[in-house]
C-alpha cells in the first residue's frame, strides 16, 4: 500500500493505493462501492494479477483512505478527482476502468469528464448504470418499469434519513463481521471482506446518497463513447434488468452479458467476473459477445447450434433463428443437407450423427474451439418407425432410441457442460411430439422416446435453473415435413397414406419454429404445438382415460418431426 493525495483544504483525502502484478502489463482499475474497500475485489485480483498489472484503492472515507473534513465533499468532482489522483500515480496513459457500486457509479461519470476520458481504454461495471443514464430511464422509461426500479431503491430514501441509518450501521456491521449475517446470498465474512473499519466506512459513505441525486443530471449528457461492458447479475435485487436494457441508448459500443448471480458477483462468482474483464480488455476479446451493438434483432450475437437441421423443423429453426440475428450452426446426418441449409442464410454446416456418443463429442468441443459455448442448442434429430409393437424388431427400437433419445442425452449433456462452466446462461430446447402425452398404438417406440424426452426436459428445467439456463420442450402434432416419407414402416403398408395426411395437414415447419424461438424468450417449459397438440396435451391433462381410448381407436395417429 503506499498513499497519495488528492486535493487539498477541507475536500481534501490521502488515499491508500495498492498495486500487484507487472506494471509493463496492462493496468486495470478496480473500483470498489458501497460500503466496501479494495479488499472486495481480492478474489478477482489474484486471478488478474499474471497477466495485468491490477490497481485498487480504498475510496475517500472507506478503509485505509481518510475522510474529507467537509462532510460535504462526496459529490462527483470530488470522487472524480480521486480517480484522476489515482490515474496519475499510475503514470498510464490509458486504463482498463472495472467498477462495482458506487465504484461503477463514480466510472460511468469520469467517462463525462474532458481530461479524464481519453485516459480509460474500456469500462466494465458490474450491474450498474450511471447517474446521467439513470436520470434519462426516470424520465424517459415506461412507467410500470421506473416504478419497479423505484422499488428496487427502497434504501435510498432510508439511507438519506438523518441520524437512522447511522444507528443502524452501528449494529449491522458488528452482524456482518461476525458472520450473523450476510451482505448477499452466498457473501459469508472472510478476511477482509466486511473490513475492520465497515461501521466507520458505512457511515461515511451515506454522504455518498446524501450528496448526489440523479435528478439533477436529468437534461445532462448521457452518451458514452468509451468501450463499455456490462456484466449483469441476474438476481441482484437492486437494479431492474429494464434499467440495464436502456444503457445501449447511450452507448454505441456495449457489450451486455450476464452472470447468475446476486450483487456481489465479484465474491461469489471470481472466475467468470475475472474472465469477462480479461476478455473485454483485449487479451481473450471474444469476437461474439463484444460485437458492436448496431444490431437490434431479438438473438443478434446469439451463437444457436441446431441438430437434424438439414430439413423440416430443423431447417426452418436455423433459418427463424438466423432471420433473428444467430449465428447458426447447422448440423445433420446429411452433410448436403446441412449445406444447404447453412448456404441459404451464411450459416455453419456440420456433419453429425447423434446417436454417436464420439462424435458428438467431437462436435460439442469443435463448437466451443471454434465458435464459442453456444447460447441456444436445438435438439431435433429425430427418425420415426411405424407399425404395430409386435412387429417393431430390436433394430427398429435401437435405432429410434438412438436417436431420438440417446442424441437428445448427448446434445444436453455435452452442451449443457459448457454452459454450465461458462456460468452465463443458455437455453435448451427438445423437439418432442404430441406422442410424448398421447399414446399411440402404431407407433410404440416413436412414442416412447419422445415420452422419455420431455420427462428429461422436466428433469434438467429443475436442475439447471439454478445456472440460469432454461429447458423447453416442443410437442407438435401434424406437421408437414418429410419424416413420413422417411420413415420405417413395418406391418401393413400405409406409408402413402401417412405422407398423404401430412401433406393434407398444411402445417408448415415454419410455424414450429416460431414457437420455438418465442419458447426461448419467454424461456417457457412445455409448448404444444398446433390444435392436435394443444388438444392432446389437455386430454392428458384432464382424462388419461381417454387418450389410451384414443390410442385403440386411432390405427396410424399423426406423427410430427
Amino acid at each position: 500500500m503506499r498513499p497519495i493525495t488528492s486535493g487539498d483544504g477541507k475536500s481534501g483525502v490521502r488515499l491508500a493505493l495498492f498495486e500487484e502484478g507487472d506494471a509493463a502489463n496492462p493496468t486495470i482499475v478496480l473500483v470498489h462501492g458501497y460500503p466496501d474497500t479494495h479488499a472486495v475485489w481480492d478474489e478477482v485480483a489474484a486471478l488478474l494479477r499474471d497477466r495485468f498489472h491490477v490497481v485498487r484503492y480504498d475510496v475517500r472515507g472507506a478503509g485505509a483512505s481518510t475522510a474529507p473534513r467537509d462532510r460535504r465533499a462526496y459529490g462527483f468532482d470530488e470522487l472524480t478527482a480521486d480517480l484522476a489522483a489515482v490515474l496519475d500515480a499510475v503514470g498510464k496513459p490509458e486504463v482498463h476502468l472495472v467498477g462495482h457500486d458506487w465504484g461503477a457509479i463514480q466510472c460511468w461519470e469520469a467517462l463525462a469528464r474532458p481530461g479524464l476520458r481519453e485516459r480509460i481504454a474500456t469500462f466494465t461495471t458490474l450491474g450498474v448504470p450511471g447517474y446521467r443514464q439513470i436520470a434519462r430511464f426516470m424520465s424517459d422509461g415506461k412507467r410500470r418499469h421506473v416504478l419497479g426500479q423505484r422499488a428496487r431503491s427502497w434504501y435510498i430514501g432510508l439511507f438519506r434519513l438523518p441520524v437512522l441509518p447511522e444507528l443502524g450501521w452501528r449494529v449491522l456491521a458488528e452482524r456482518l463481521r461476525t458472520g450473523r449475517s450476510e451482505l448477499g446470498p452466498g457473501v459469508p465474512p472472510r478476511l477482509g471482506h466486511p473490513a475492520e473499519t465497515l461501521a466507520r466506512d458505512a457511515r461515511n459513505g451515506l454522504q455518498l446518497y446524501r450528496v448526489n441525486d440523479a435528478g439533477q443530471w436529468r437534461d445532462a449528457e448521457a452518451r458514452v463513447d468509451v468501450p463499455v461492458q456490462l456484466i449483469e447479475g441476474t438476481r441482484d435485487p437492486y437494479v431492474s434488468p429494464h434499467l440495464l436494457a436502456s444503457l445501449g441508448r447511450w452507448v454505441p459500443e456495449l457489450a451486455h452479458r450476464k452472470i447468475v448471480a446476486g450483487h456481489w458477483m465479484q465474491r461469489t462468482h471470481p472466475g467468470q467476473v475475472a474472465r469477462m474483464i480479461a476478455e473485454f480488455a483485449g487479451r481473450d476479446r471474444p469476437t461474439r459477445e463484444l460485437r458492436r451493438a448496431a444490431d437490434r434483432r431479438p438473438f443478434r450475437h446469439t451463437l444457436v447450434v441446431v441438430t437434424g437441421a438439414g430439413s423440416g423443423i430443423g431447417r426452418a429453426t436455423a433459418r427463424a433463428f438466423a432471420a433473428h440475428g444467430a449465428e447458426v450452426i447447422c448440423a445433420d446426418l446429411d452433410l448436403k443437407a446441412a449445406e444447404e441449409t447453412a448456404g441459404s442464410f451464411g450459416g455453419v454446416p456440420y456433419e453429425v450423427d447423434v446417436a454417436d456418443a464420439g462424435q458428438m463429442a467431437a462436435f460439442a468441443e469443435w463448437v466451443a474451439d471454434q465458435h464459442g459455448v453456444p447460447d441456444v442448442v436445438v435438439n431435433n434429430a429425430g427418425v420415426a418407425v411405424s407399425g404395430p409393437f409386435l412387429e417393431h424388431s430390436l433394430g427398429d427400437w435401437q435405432r429410434v432410441l438412438d436417436v431420438n433419445l440417446w442424441g437428445v442425452i448427448h446434445g444436453c449433456r455435452l452442451f449443457a457442460r459448457q454452459m454450465v462452466e461458462r456460468g452465463e446462461g443458455g437455453h435448451i430446447v427438445n423437439v418432442a411430439s404430441v406422442a410424448a402425452f398421447l399414446p399411440s398404438r402404431s407407433l410404440p417406440a416413436y412414442s416412447v422416446s419422445k415420452a422419455a424426452v420431455k420427462s428429461l426436459s422436466d428433469c434438467l428445467r429443475a436442475e439447471l435453473a439454478g445456472h440460469g439456463i432454461g429447458v423447453s420442450t416442443i410437442c407438435p402434432g401434424f406437421v408437414s415435413t418429410a419424416i413420413a416419407r422417411n420413415a420405417t414402416f413395418v406391418g401393413p403398408d400405409v406409408r402413402e397414406a401417412a405422407i398423404t395426411a401430412l401433406e393434407r395437414r398444411a402445417y408448415p415447419p415454419e410455424r414450429v419454429a416460431a414457437h420455438i424461438l418465442r419458447a426461448v424468450h419467454r424461456n417457457q417449459a412445455l409448448v404444444p404445438v398446433n390444435a392436435e397438440g394443444r388438444l392432446g396435451y389437455v386430454l392428458s391433462r384432464l382424462s388419461p382415460a381417454a387418450t389410451r381410448a384414443v390410442a385403440r381407436v386411432l390405427r396410424n395417429p399423426a406423427i410430427d418431426g
